[in-house]
C-alpha cells in the first residue's frame, strides 16, 4: 500500500475508494512496521474528520471487510453521542431510517444474521445510542413500531429482543452518571409505561413460539427486565407458573429459566410472600426431578459440560437468593420444612464442589444464616445462660431447625478452610514445603469471611465445633486422615474460632491441641512435616492472646518453643516464629515485664540476658523485628527507671557495634567509606527504628545517647555522596556503596521521625532536637543533586510540624527556604518525576498550612506567589493523592483567612485565578475521581461570593463601577465555559450558574448538581463518564466497613485476635 494513495481518503472533494479503505484498515489491523503507523495515522484523521460520517452509508453497503463495517460504525457512533442534537433534524431521521432499514433486512434472514452476528450486534448498540438521543420526544411510537415489527417474522423478533434488553440495561442498569438525573428519570417513568406492548409479545412468544433461540432471547430479555418492571406483571399474570413448569425441565432453557426465577426470588415485596413460597416449592421440586438428592454433586461437577456446570451455580444462586430474601416466611410454612432442608441439603453438597466461585456463593448465605440466627439469641458472659449448655428446651426453635443441617455446615467449612494472612509457610504446586512471598489477596478475603461464619457457628453449638476438631485432630494423630492439606485446613479452622468460647471451654480445647500437635511434631519425621506443623503450632498459639494471658506457664512455653524455631532454617519458619513473637509480645506484654508465680525475675530479663543466642541465625530484617517486639515489652514497664535500665539492656550489642565505628571514624574518617561498616550502621539504625516505634517517647535516653553522632555520620555520608556525584556523575547513586550510604541517611531521618512522632515534650524536642538536626539536613538538602536529595527530609519535617504544630512555627521560614525552590524544580516540569519527593513536598505544604499558617503569611510576596502556584499544580495532578491534598489545602487555606486582615488582598490576587483553574480540572474527565473534594472546594468559593465575604471588588473597578461581585463571577464563570464548550446552549450554563449560588450550602445537593453538569458536557464531548461516582464509591465502602466493624466488635471471636486494639483487651 502506498502512502500517498491512503492519504486520498482524506480528500473529500474525490468520491470514497471503498477498495483503498478496505486495505488501508487490512494494513492497520495485519500489516507491521511503518505502514502499520502511517495507515493508523490516516484512520485516525478520517475518523476525526466532521463530514466522515457522511460517508458511513457507503461503506456499509459497498465494503466487503467486516473490520471496515466496524470502522465506520464507530464514526457513526461518534457523532450520534458528540454532535447529534446540533446535526438537523432531515439529517438525524435519516440516519436513523437507514441503521432500522439495514437491522431489519439483516434480522430477518436467519442465516444472514447469524453469519454477520458481530456485525448485527454492533448495530444494535447504535441503534441504542440514537434511541438515547430520539425517545420518547423525538420517536414516541419506537416501543410500538419495534413490537408491531416483531409479530412479522421470527427471527427480527429474536434481534428485537435483544434491542430491548441493551435498551432496559442502558436505562435502568447502566445509567449513573452517563444521563443527568432527570433524563434518567424521564426514561424510566417512559419505559415502565409502555411495558404492557412489551410484556404482551413476551407472553405471545413464551405461550406459542417453537424456535429456540427466539425463546432463549424472550427468556433472556425478560431476565433483564424483571428487576424493575412493575411488580403486577411478576405476581398477577402466570409467569411464576409458567417458568417453573413449562421451561425449567427442557435442557436447552433450564439455566435462563433458573435465573430469572432467581432473579424474582431476589424481589423484596413482603406483599407477596405466599407466592415466593409457591416459586420455592415449585422449583424445587423441578430441581429434585432433575437432580435428586442422592447425586453426588461434587463428582457430577467435576464430570458435568458446561451447561450442567451452569446449572450447579445458578442452583445455589437461587437456593441462596430466596432463603436469604424469604427463608423466615418459609420457615413459618411447617408444610415447607422438608422442602427447605432438602433446599439447605442441595447447598451443603454444591458446598463441596471444587470450584471457588460457587463455594463463595454457598458461603455467603452460610454466613447470613448463621449470623442472622445468632443475634437472635447472642453471646452471654455467663455459661449458665448460654442456651447449648443446658436442655434443648431453650434452644431457640428456629436455631433447633437448623442444627442438623450446620453440623455438616461446619465439617464442609473445616476442610475447605482457606488460608491465614499469617500463614507463611505452604505447600507450593509442585507438593514443596516453601516460604510464600506473594500475599494472594483474594484468599485472605475468602479466609475472613469463612472465619467469621465459623465463629458464628461455633457460637450457635460450640460442642459440636469442639467435637468435630477434636476427632479430625485425632485423625491426624493416629493417620487416618494425615495429610499437609488436611492438617493446614484443621488448624487454620481451630486458629480462627478464637474468642468464641467460654475461657474454661477454650483452655481445654486449647490445651488438647497443642498436646497432640506437639505430639505429632515429635512422631513426624522428614524437615518439611516438621515444617508444616511448626508453622501451624505457631499459627495457633499465636491466635489464643487471651489463653496465653491466663497460662503463664503456657505462654513460657510457647516463646521457648518460638525461640527454637528461630534456629530452623526452613523457608519460612524463622519469619513465621518472629512474626508470632511480636503479636504475642503486643498482646501479653505486660505479663513479660512483671515477676510471675515460682519466677525470680521478670521473663524479660531472662531474655535480655540470652539475646545474643536467641538471634544468632536470625536475618537481619528478623533481627529488627525481634527488637520491634522486646520493645513492646518495655513499653509496658511502668517504672521509669527500670524501664531505662531495660532499654539500654535491649540496645546494648548494637550499641556495642555503633561505638566501636564512631570510635574508628574519629581516628580515620575513611572508615564511613568501608562497604561493610555502612552496612552495619544502616542495620543499627533499623533497629533503633523498630524498637522506637514500639518503646516511644521513653526511647529518649538511647536516641540521646547517639544522636549528635548520628547526625556528623549523616553529614560525612552526604559529604562522600555530594564528591562521588562531582567526580562520577548521576549514575553512581545506583553504586552499592553509595546507595548503602543513603539507606544509612534515610534511616536517621526514619528514626528522629518515628521518635518525634511518638513524643510526649514539645519543648523538649524544639529545644535539643530540633536545632541541631536543621543544621545537618536542611543545608545538606538544598545544596545537592537533585537525584541524590532524600524524600524523607521533607516527610521529617512534616511530622514535626504535625506533631509540634505552633511550637516550630518560628522554625518554618528557615525549613522553607532550604526545601521549598530547589523541590518545586525537581517536580514543576512534568507531572511523573520524583513522585515521593512530590507527595512528601505537598504533604509538607499541608502541614504548615494546616497548623503553621501565621509562617506562611511572613514569606515575601513572590514567593507567596510561587506556593499558590505550587498548590494550583498539585490539584492538576494525575496522581490521586497529590491532587487530594492540593485541593484540601486550598480549601484549608481559604478557611484560614476567614476574618484574617490579610483576606481581602489575598481575594483580590488570587480568588479569580483559583476559581478557573479548579473550574478547568472539573470539566477535565481525568480528574473526576476528585469530583466530591472539588464539588466542596466550589461551593464554599461561590458561598464566599455570595455571603459579600470578599469586599473588594474581582473585577476592574474602572471599567464597570456599578458591578457586583455576584454578578461578575457569574458572567466571569459563563465566559469560560462558553469558550471552553461552544456546543453548551445558553440556557445549560445559566441554570447551572443558577444552582451554583442556590445550592452552595448544601454539598450533597450542590455535587450532585456540578455532576449533571459533567454530563451535560461529556455528552457533548463523547467522553467516557464512568468515573464521576468513583469518590462516593470508596466513601460509602469506607462507611459500610465502619458500620461492620462497630457490630462485630459486639461479637466475640469474630475479630482477629491481633485487630483488637488494647483498650478493647482490656
Amino acid at each position: 500500500m502506498a502512502l500517498e494513495g491512503a492519504q486520498q481518503l482524506l480528500d473529500f472533494s474525490q468520491k470514497l475508494d471503498i477498495n483503498l479503505l478496505d486495505n488501508v484498515i487490512k494494513t492497520m489491523y495485519h500489516g507491521t512496521g511503518p505502514q502499520q503507523k502511517a495507515a493508523q495515522e490516516v484512520l485516525v484523521k478520517l475518523q476525526t474528520h466532521p463530514d466522515a460520517w457522511q460517508r458511513v452509508d457507503l461503506i456499509l453497503e459497498f465494503s466487503t471487510n467486516q473490520e471496515t463495517k466496524h470502522y465506520a460504525l464507530q464514526i457513526l457512533s461518534n457523532v450520534i453521542k458528540t454532535r447529534w442534537k446540533v446535526l438537523p433534524r432531515e439529517q438525524c431521521d435519516g440516519v436513523k431510517k437507514f441503521i432500522v432499514g439495514i437491522i431489519i433486512k439483516l434480522s430477518s434472514d436467519a442465516a444472514a444474521s447469524e453469519k454477520e452476528k458481530v456485525f448485527l450486534n454492533k448495530l444494535n448498540i447504535v441503534l441504542i445510542e440514537i434511541v438515547k438521543q430520539e425517545w420518547p420526544r423525538n420517536w414516541p411510537t419506537f416501543i410500538s413500531e419495534l413490537v408491531g415489527a416483531s409479530k412479522t417474522n421470527e427471527h427480527l423478533c429474536r434481534n428485537n429482543m435483544i434491542i430491548l434488553k441493551l435498551l432496559s440495561e442502558e436505562v435502568f442498569d447502566f445509567s449513573q452518571g452517563i444521563m443527568t438525573q432527570a433524563k434518567v428519570k424521564h426514561l424510566k417513568d417512559t419505559m415502565c409505561s409502555e411495558f404492557s406492548e412489551v410484556f404482551s409479545l413476551c407472553t405471545l412468544v413464551l405461550d406459542n413460539s417453537t424456535c429456540i433461540s427466539l425463546v432463549q432471547a424472550t427468556l433472556g430479555t425478560l431476565l433483564g427486565f424483571l428487576n424493575w418492571i412493575p411488580l403486577g406483571y411478576i405476581f398477577e399474570t402466570k409467569l411464576i407458573s409458567q417458568l417453573t413448569q413449562k421451561f425449567l425441565s427442557v435442557p436447552d432453557f433450564r439455566n435462563i429459566t433458573l435465573k430469572c426465577v432467581t432473579e424474582i426470588a431476589g424481589i423484596d415485596a413482603r406483599a407477596h410472600e405466599d407466592q415466593f413460597c409457591e416459586l420455592f416449592s415449585l422449583t424445587m421440586a423441578q430441581i429434585k426431578t432433575m437432580l435428586p438428592l442422592t447425586t453426588n454433586l461434587k463428582d457430577a461437577y467435576k464430570t458435568g459440560r458446561d451447561d450442567e456446570q451452569n446449572f450447579i451455580q445458578n442452583m445455589a444462586l437461587f437456593i441462596s437468593t430466596i432463603l436469604q430474601e424469604h427463608g423466615q416466611y418459609i420457615e413459618g410454612k411447617s408444610d415447607l420444612h422438608s422442602t427447605l432442608l432438602e433446599a439447605l441439603h442441595y447447598l451443603v453438597l454444591i458446598s463441596e464442589v471444587e470450584e471457588k466461585e460457587i463455594f463463595k456463593i454457598c458461603l455467603e448465605y452460610w454466613n447470613s444464616l448463621t449470623s442472622d440466627l445468632y443475634r437472635e439469641s447472642p453471646y452471654s458472659n455467663n455459661p449458665m445462660s448460654y442456651p447449648l449448655l443446658t436442655n434443648n428446651s431453650s434452644i431457640p426453635p428456629r436455631r433447633q431447625l437448623y442444627l442438623p443441617i450446620l453440623s455438616n455446615v461446619r465439617l464442609v467449612l473445616i476442610f475447605h478452610m482457606a488460608k491465614p494472612e499469617e500463614v507463611l509457610v505452604v505447600e507450593n504446586e509442585q507438593g514443596e514445603v516453601v516460604r510464600e512471598f506473594m500475599k494472594d489477596t483474594d484468599a485472605i478475603s475468602l479466609y475472613k469471611t469463612m472465619r467469621e461464619t465459623l465463629v458464628y457457628l461455633t457460637h450457635l453449638d460450640y460442642a459440636d465445633t469442639e467435637h468435630i476438631m477434636t476427632q479430625k485432630l485425632h485423625n491426624q494423630v493416629n493417620g487416618s486422615e494425615w495429610s499437609w492439606k488436611n492438617l493446614n485446613t484443621l488448624c487454620w479452622a481451630i486458629g480462627s474460632i478464637s474468642g468464641a468460647m467460654h475461657e474454661e471451654d477454650e483452655k481445654r480445647f486449647l490445651v488438647t491441641v497443642i498436646k497432640d500437635l506437639l505430639g505429632l511434631c515429635e512422631m513426624k519425621r522428614g524437615k518439611d512435616n516438621k515444617a508444616i506443623i511448626a508453622s501451624n503450632i505457631m499459627y495457633i498459639v499465636g491466635q489464643y492472646p487471651r489463653f496465653l494471658r491466663q497460662h503463664w506457664k503456657f505462654l513460657k512455653t510457647v516463646v521457648n518453643k518460638l525461640f527454637e524455631f528461630m534456629h530452623e532454617t526452613h523457608d519460612g519458619v524463622q519469619d513465621m516464629a518472629c512474626d508470632t513473637f511480636i503479636k504475642i509480645a503486643q498482646k501479653c506484654k505486660r505479663h513479660f515485664v512483671t515477676v510471675q508465680v515460682a519466677e525470680v525475675m521478670p521473663f524479660i530479663e531472662e531474655i535480655l540476658n540470652g539475646i545474643n543466642a536467641i538471634i544468632c541465625d536470625l536475618q537481619p530484617h528478623q533481627v529488627h523485628t525481634f527488637y520491634e517486639a522486646v520493645g513492646y515489652m518495655i513499653q509496658a514497664q511502668a517504672d521509669v527507671q527500670v524501664q531505662e535500665r531495660l532499654i539500654e539492656k535491649c540496645m546494648s550489642l548494637p550499641n556495642q557495634v555503633w561505638d566501636r565505628i564512631i570510635n574508628n571514624a574519629t581516628q580515620s574518617v575513611e572508615t564511613l567509606k568501608d562497604p561493610e561498616c555502612v552496612k552495619q550502621l544502616g542495620n543499627i539504625l533499623k533497629t533503633n527504628v523498630r524498637a522506637c516505634q514500639a518503646i516511644g517517647h521513653p526511647f529518649v535516653t538511647q536516641l540521646g545517647r547517639i544522636y549528635l553522632d548520628m547526625l556528623n555520620v549523616y553529614q560525612v555520608l552526604s559529604e562522600n555522596i555530594s564528591t562521588a556525584v562531582q567526580q562520577n556523575g548521576e549514575q553512581v547513586l545506583k553504586q552499592p556503596l553509595v546507595a548503602s550510604m543513603r539507606t544509612v541517611k534515610k534511616e536517621a531521618l526514619r528514626l528522629i521521625s518515628a521518635w518525634v512522632a511518638k513524643s510526649t515534650d514539645p519543648k523538649q524536642v524544639c529545644e535539643n532536637f530540633v536545632p541541631p538536626l536543621l543544621n545537618a539536613v536542611l543545608g545538606d538538602y538544598n545544596r545537592n543533586h537533585p537525584n541524590a536529595r532524600d524524600s524523607e527530609v521533607l516527610s521529617t519535617m512534616t511530622v514535626f510540624i504535625n506533631k509540634l504544630e505552633n511550637h516550630i512555627t518560628g522554625e518554618v521560614p528557615k525549613i522553607f527556604d532550604a526545601v521549598f525552590e530547589c523541590t518545586l524544580d525537581m517536580i514543576k516540569d512534568n507531572f511523573e518525576d520524583f513522585p515521593e519527593h512530590r507527595t512528601n513536598f505537598y504533604l509538607l505544604l499541608e502541614s504548615i498550612n494546616q497548623h503553621c499558617f501565621p509562617a506562611l503569611l511572613q514569606i515575601p510576596p513572590d514567593k507567596f506567589k510561587l506556593v499558590m502556584d505550587s498548590i494550583v499544580w498539585a490539584f492538576k495532578h494525575m496522581m490521586h493523592n497529590v491532587a487530594e491534598t492540593g485541593l484540601l489545602t486550598v480549601l484549608t487555606l481559604l478557611h484560614n483567612l476567614d476574618g484574617k486582615d490579610v483576606a481581602q488582598s489575598f481575594y483580590q490576587t488570587y480568588f479569580l485565578n483559583i476559581l478557573q483553574h479548579v473550574l478547568s480540572v472539573v470539566t477535565d474527565s481525568t480528574n473526576a475521581a476528585q469530583l466530591s473534594n472539588q464539588s466542596k472546594l466550589l461551593a464554599y468559593m461561590y458561598s464566599l461570593v455570595e455571603s459579600k465575604k470578599i469586599t473588594v471588588p474581582l473585577y476592574p473597578e474602572s471599567s464597570a463601577p456599578d458591578m457586583d461581585n455576584v454578578v461578575f463571577v457569574k458572567g466571569y464563570t459563563q465566559d469560560l465555559l462558553k469558550k471552553a464548550f461552544p456546543n453548551l446552549q445558553d440556557v445549560q450554563v445559566s441554570v447551572f450558574l443558577d444552582g451554583m449560588y442556590a445550592l452552595n450550602q448544601d454539598t450533597t445537593a450542590f455535587r450532585e448538581h456540578l455532576r449533571d453538569f459533567l454530563v451535560q458536557i461529556k455528552e457533548c464531548a463523547g467522553e467516557d463518564l464512568t468515573d464521576l461516582y468513583l469518590q462516593e464509591k470508596k466513601e460509602q465502602l469506607k462507611a459500610a466497613a465502619a458500620a461492620k466493624l462497630k457490630y462485630q466488635m459486639t461479637v466475640p471471636g469474630i475479630l482477629n485476635p491481633h485487630e483488637v486494639t488494647e483498650e478493647m483487651n482490656d
